[in-house]
């Protein structure tokens, strides 16, 4: 049974709508389609899923049409596909003269009486679904048991089958080769003559008990001698043993530079001396200001090549073919067919992954660029590989610009309004850089004027501890208390190692309250999405906390692992969650964009699978190094040849 069957167009205007069922009208499904699907460029799959709908949809890109079909998701509807193509079938011819005299003018001032088409298109459907042919027994000729002779269906007693016994063969042939480098008609030593064949019918139970008997010692005598070796050295003892270095110390104390007892304590965090510009980098820079990706505009390269082809001479004999070689790719007002598109759809996808998109999302976005392209009418000289082309680029751009935008600075004010702290945690793989990249953050925030406390919570790996409390002696020597009020602008909560990181950001977010901080950047452990009670740990932390914003940190040179760790990451945090609405990643920081490149396509993967924008990018080893990202410069970079 269908709830609703709807034919709008792309511009938003409705033209005829089907209610199937009494029931919530279908305004909002629809327009959770055009939110997520259609205006994100996810065209790939024809279904979406919305609450306790399952909606399919269908374009017409000659008259920018729309049609959608809406159902429970708990009904399995097998003529839903058939319906839909013949509903978008009789729509057209129907009404194509209508379409093609008036164009826009007709969606407005047109009326389309198309209920009875519909029902009659809609019983033919469920019909066609219930007819199903009878299933045919299969021929004795059609059958295995048809293909075999009598003979080798007869099996005699006592017989061992023919597969067993050229297994016996192949594992004897080794021996068999040992006998016969001896010489013909003499027995090795010690073994005794094969009986004849006369004899073998002779021998009794008893004696081919015994004989088995002989064959098993003789066997085992041998493997005996083979075995024999040299006395075995003395036992090692067990246990391993701590290695001393010779310039090393001995004493673990003096190594140990955890201190619980530092926490808010401003002398316990002694200004560092070091030289700033290897900490800060580009001294130039507007104090506070995060810039976007450089953008490389290809335009200068492209009018060199293009001032190079027309100075080269051109042959007499070549100008009729050059000419036509120009003409040969132009699509002169043709409607687009998927044949025309799959060689050039076939080569973005290659092109896609070479560039470190991850296989699987450049399969659905080549998919969704065709369906968009399908049947749309294009220009005189126009080429088919141009208008895919911008129609991929224009799909990239649309991707990197998510629905939700991540404000931080604004929602910081938002939360020192109502005299709170604004809570963030980062979360990731190991070695990606959530500590650095926390660093920097916090830079930033001091540039803008908050203060910032670092909860320690990566109770796990040696140094963790030690790492922040550097990075934050590093911030204080760059932001002096002098420069702020005698007021300190980073602080470090820790609680050492071998402890409940939900509880340490816990007391961290209690203590940030109590002093009056404006940001708690609570750093944790990494952890591989595959480590189920590591990602129990995690989910813990965030159900318990309710940071206001979860960054999940990933680096820029993965390609389908990217994939793989987002969806398992959100799908670890929804399966640990008890809340009804459970808390997934709200966004993701792209570390190490300076090693890659023009290989960008990690940016690609992990926005398209989590529907998230990316809030910072990680380009260097200084703290002035975070930009925020430029949609134009990586899918400039992603399109390079």
């Amino acid at each position: 049974m269908l709830d609703f069957f709807t034919i709008f167009s792309k511009g938003g205007l409705v033209l005829w709508c089907f209610q199937g069922v009494r029931g919530p009208a279908a305004t909002a499904p629809v327009n959770a389609l055009i939110r997520s699907v259609l205006l994100q460029e996810r065209g790939g799959n024809n279904s979406f899923t919305h609450e306790a709908l399952t909606l399919k949809y269908k374009l017409d890109n000659q008259f920018e049409l729309v049609f959608v079909v809406g159902f429970q998701k708990i009904l399995t509807l097998t003529y839903v596909d058939k319906l839909i193509d013949d509903v978008h079938k009789e729509f057209r011819d129907k009404y194509r003269n209508e379409f093609q005299q008036k164009g826009a003018l007709g969606l407005l001032n047109g009326t389309f009486d198309f209920k009875e088409d519909f029902l009659r298109l809609l019983r033919d459907a469920e019909e066609s679904s219930r007819v199903r042919a009878p299933t045919v027994m299969k021929t004795f000729e059609q059958s295995l048991k048809s293909q075999k002779t009598v003979k080798c269906m007869i099996e005699t007693r006592g017989e061992k089958p023919k597969e067993k016994v050229k297994n016996k063969k192949n594992k004897s042939s080794k021996k068999e080769g040992a006998e016969a480098v001896t010489a013909p008609g003499k027995a090795p030593v010690g073994e005794k003559q094969p009986p004849a064949a006369g004899e073998k019918e002779e021998l009794t139970k008893d004696e081919i008990l015994q004989k088995n008997r002989e064959e098993f010692f003789k066997r085992h005598m041998k493997a005996g001698e083979k075995s024999r070796s040299p006395k075995p050295e003395a036992q090692k003892e067990k246990g391993k043993k701590p290695r001393v270095w010779d310039l090393g110390n001995s004493n673990a104390k003096v190594l140990d530079y955890s201190n619980s007892a530092t926490n808010g304590s401003a002398e316990a965090c002694p200004v560092e001396e070091f030289d700033p510009e290897t900490a800060l980098g580009d001294r130039n820079r507007e104090p506070g200001r995060l810039y976007d990706l450089e953008y490389e505009s290809d335009d200068e390269a492209e009018e060199e090549k293009v001032i190079q082809n027309t100075s080269k001479p051109s042959t007499k004999k070549g100008g009729l073919g050059g000419m036509f070689g120009m003409l040969k790719g132009l699509v002169g007002s043709k409607s687009l067919t998927r044949e025309d598109m799959d060689p050039v759809l076939e080569k973005m996808k290659d092109h896609l992954i070479a560039k470190n998109v991850a296989a699987e999302i450049a399969v659905r976005l080549c998919e969704s660029v065709a369906k968009k392209l399908e049947g749309k009418v294009m220009g005189t000289f126009t080429t088919v590989t141009s208008t895919v082309k911008q129609a991929l680029q224009e799909a990239l751009v649309q991707i990197l610009q998510p629905q939700r935008r991540v404000d931080v600075l604004r929602d910081v004010m938002d939360a020192q309004r109502h005299r709170r702290p604004y809570v963030v945690t980062f979360c990731g793989v190991n070695g990606v850089g959530k500590s650095t990249n926390l660093a920097k953050i916090s830079f930033w925030l001091i540039e803008n004027g908050f203060s910032v406390l670092i909860a320690a919570c990566d109770t796990f790996r040696a140094g963790a501890v030690e790492q922040l409390r550097t990075h934050t002696r590093r911030l204080n020597a760059l932001h002096p208390p002098e420069s702020h009020s005698g007021r300190t602008m980073v602080q470090l909560y820790e609680k050492g190692y071998g402890k409940d990181a939900a509880g340490i950001a816990m007391e961290a977010i209690s203590y940030a309250r109590n002093q009056g901080f404006d940001v708690v950047l609570v750093d944790t452990a990494g952890r591989m999405q595959d480590n189920a009670p590591l990602m129990t740990a995690l989910a813990k932390l965030i159900a318990v906390n309710a940071p206001d914003l979860v960054l999940f940190v990933g680096e820029a040179l993965v390609g389908n692992e990217a994939v793989d760790q987002l969806v398992k990451f959100n799908k670890a945090l929804a399966d640990h969650s008890m809340a009804q609405t459970p808390r997934l990643i709200d966004g993701i920081v792209l570390t190490k964009f300076d090693t890659i490149d023009d290989k960008v396509g990690a940016a690609i993967s992990m926005t398209y699978i989590t529907s998230k924008p990316i809030v910072f990018v990680g380009t260097g080893q200084t703290y002035c190094d975070l930009r925020s990202l430029n949609a134009k410069a990586v899918v400039a970079a992603l399109m390079k040849a």
